[in-house]
């Protein structure tokens, strides 16, 4: 059974040779047969008999030509938005590009290929041409072995149902290995398909862009796309990252995933109860929080904030007179007198006298919370309140400096900042593209920042959606996530499914995740919430044997073939023997070092629970063929879909 399921295909087209042979032979019986030199009863069987036998040989030979014509791979491929649009004419299925599905014949064949000169083996690619398998062959120039691809010689559009990639879709490879090219295609799909599309870019892809900003031409209304740079803030639109929001607590929470790790977690656990105490002044005093004023009052101190909640809160409780009090008049007297001492030295002599009125003569029954914990922070030693916040003022002072200010906490009653005010609530709502470049390459700290906590700001809006009901489909897209990482991130992988956000994120190396998580065991953590893995031409190690961890093992045939020849002690006496022996292992279905050999935009890929995919993604070109005398028509059947 074995030797039945061995193939060989890496070899001379023998059967040619016997195919001729039969040809020639019909061709003889039917001269016989012509010229009566052989009954016809007996020539005529006969040469259909050589026929049939040549066509098999000739279809055997055909078959080995034309795999082995396919190792010379298939070229790069333009492809304009028109061609893409023919093809994703299903909004629920993703389109993947072209390719096969990866089965163990076709391991096969890449392990029988490792033992010789591929190239010894190639035959001209106009054989394909000729038999109607029309292909471009890979030039010798480009990245990569071609003959990767060239296991199977006929591929198709590869296509998957879009409730597959609920789970997260991880997108592998290293540097100029197509990541952009498959983040457009699947980006173009998603606005296609009517979908809030939320880009987070570190690095600025200016071709990934003008992709997103095509689709939106041909597909959405002209004021769908929204832009965010902060190197250019003037072009783009202002980002409120603070405004959406259930609980007070959810702003510490969100400034806190921005903070840098610390070992035993207690600066990180101040830095958000020092975040909390602001947070919860401004809403009693009917403010709205953002990152400005949440930096001036941790940094210069909470005594603006707890002296006008004293004031209301005393004029509430003890009426419009309370200053005329005899207790506080008197604490007024010595606090101007400088009798009353403070930790802080921006408090005015009003505050002190609040202060104290609040801790001696208000009952503990009737204290605030709010306001206890202010005290508390006004209280503090404030030296060792600047040690402890030392995590957190960085990350503040990153987010609020120069163009930032205006441009994370903006002000909707500044009259001379015409640009739009969004939030991802307003965002989801009117179905808007953003494309957030976080101009990494010359600022890296700050573009780590903003796009944490553009995340940490999306993970509460989608735990809204969880509590409130969704509206739209939100297709997140991460480029280089391990810039911007993050626990709200994981959480959105690991429970943004059923809140409606379909998440891709791509990546160059598994150490990169590790060095930004802290280890390659939270890596692997953070990864195992994705559900299906796309992996271009990568050369990192450990990354690689993440990948093909995924891909699983497969039984690969190998035969061994023996002789033997002896004489014996008499004259005359030989003996010969042959034997064959195939045996079978189990071998990764991807061997590790071709994920380092793979041509630029070719991947391997597991979806939709473990099937396999070898395809190539074709180059998206956002200026080839429009769509403006459809794009009316297909919005409305799209954006029904979506909903």
């Amino acid at each position: 059974m074995l030797l039945r399921r061995y193939e060989m295909p890496w070899r001379p087209a023998y059967e040619a040779r016997a195919g001729a042979v039969w040809l020639l032979a019909f061709m003889v019986y039917a001269a016989f047969a012509v010229t009566s030199q052989m009954p016809a009863s007996l020539a005529v069987p006969l040469a259909a008999a050589c026929m049939a036998m040549a066509l098999l040989r000739i279809h055997q030979a055909m078959r080995n030509l034309v795999l082995r014509a396919s190792l010379c791979g298939r070229s790069a491929e333009h492809m304009g938005v028109d061609a893409l649009a023919r093809l994703c004419t299903d909004p629920d299925s993703v389109f993947l590009g072209f390719g096969f599905y990866w089965q163990p014949v076709h391991a096969q064949r890449l392990y029988e290929l490792a033992k010789i000169d591929y190239q010894d083996m190639m035959v001209s690619p106009r054989l394909l041409r000729w038999l109607g398998y029309p292909v471009q062959p890979q030039a010798d120039d480009e990245i990569g072995l071609p003959y990767i691809h060239g296991v199977e010689p006929v591929e198709q559009p590869l296509y998957r149902p879009l409730q597959n990639f609920e789970g997260g879709t991880l997108l592998v490879g290293t540097t100029q290995s197509g990541k952009g090219v498959a983040l457009g295609s699947l980006i173009t799909q998603a606005i296609r398909r009517g979908d809030v599309v939320i880009v987070i870019d570190p690095k600025n892809s200016r071709r990934l862009k003008r992709i997103a900003q095509r689709a939106c031409q041909d597909y959405r209304e002209a004021d769908t796309f929204l832009e965010f740079h902060p190197a250019f803030p003037q072009t783009g639109v202002r980002l409120d990252f603070t405004f959406n929001w259930q609980k007070p607590t959810e702003l510490a929470s969100r400034i806190q995933s921005v903070m840098p790790p610390d070992t035993g977690g207690a600066f990180t656990a101040f830095g958000w109860d020092a975040v909390n105490v602001v947070v919860q002044g401004l809403i009693g005093l009917e403010e709205r929080p953002n990152l400005v004023k949440l930096t001036r009052y941790i940094e210069a101190g909470i005594e603006p904030v707890l002296e006008e909640s004293l004031r209301r809160y005393l004029a509430d409780t003890l009426g419009a007179q309370w200053r005329e009090l005899p207790a506080m008049r008197q604490l007024l007297q010595e606090a101007r007198r400088g009798q009353l001492r403070s930790q802080s030295e921006a408090a005015s002599a009003d505050l002190l006298a609040y202060v104290a009125f609040y801790e001696h003569q208000v009952p503990p029954n009737q204290h605030n919370k709010v306001i206890d914990a202010q005290v508390r922070t006004f209280r503090h030693n404030r030296e060792h309140y600047q040690k402890i916040t030392a995590n957190l003022l960085p990350v503040l002072s990153m987010l609020t400096s120069g163009d930032l200010g205006p441009s994370l906490s903006p002000d909707p009653f500044d009259a001379n900042d015409r640009r739009p005010i969004m939030n991802f609530e307003k965002i989801e709502r009117a179905g808007h593209v953003l494309y957030m470049c976080l101009d990494s390459l010359p600022d890296p700290s700050v573009a780590s920042a903003i796009g944490a906590l553009a995340l940490a700001d999306l993970a509460a809006r989608a735990g809204m959606r969880y509590n409130l009901g969704g509206h739209r489909r939100i297709s997140l897209f991460v480029d280089e996530v391990s810039n911007v990482i993050n626990q709200p991130l994981i959480e959105i992988l690991n429970k943004g499914a059923e809140g409606g956000i379909y998440t891709t994120c791509a990546m160059q190396t598994l150490a990169d995740l590790a060095r930004r998580l802290g280890s390659e065991h939270a890596a692997r953590m953070a990864l195992g919430n994705l559900n299906n893995l796309i992996a271009l031409r990568t050369k990192d190690r450990p990354t690689q044997d993440f990948v093909v961890e995924t891909f699983g093992k497969t039984a690969i045939h190998m035969m061994r073939v023996g002789h033997n020849l002896g004489t014996d002690t008499h004259l005359g006496d030989f003996s010969a023997g042959r034997s064959t022996q195939v045996s079978e292992s189990f071998e990764e279905m991807v061997p590790a070092e071709i994920l380092g050999k793979l041509p630029n935009l070719q991947y391997f890929a597991s979806v939709s629970g473990g099937r396999i995919i070898k395809g190539r993604f074709p180059i998206l070109d956002p200026g080839g063929g429009s769509r403006q005398r459809q794009r009316h028509g297909h919005r409305a059947r799209t954006c029904s879909d979506a909903r």
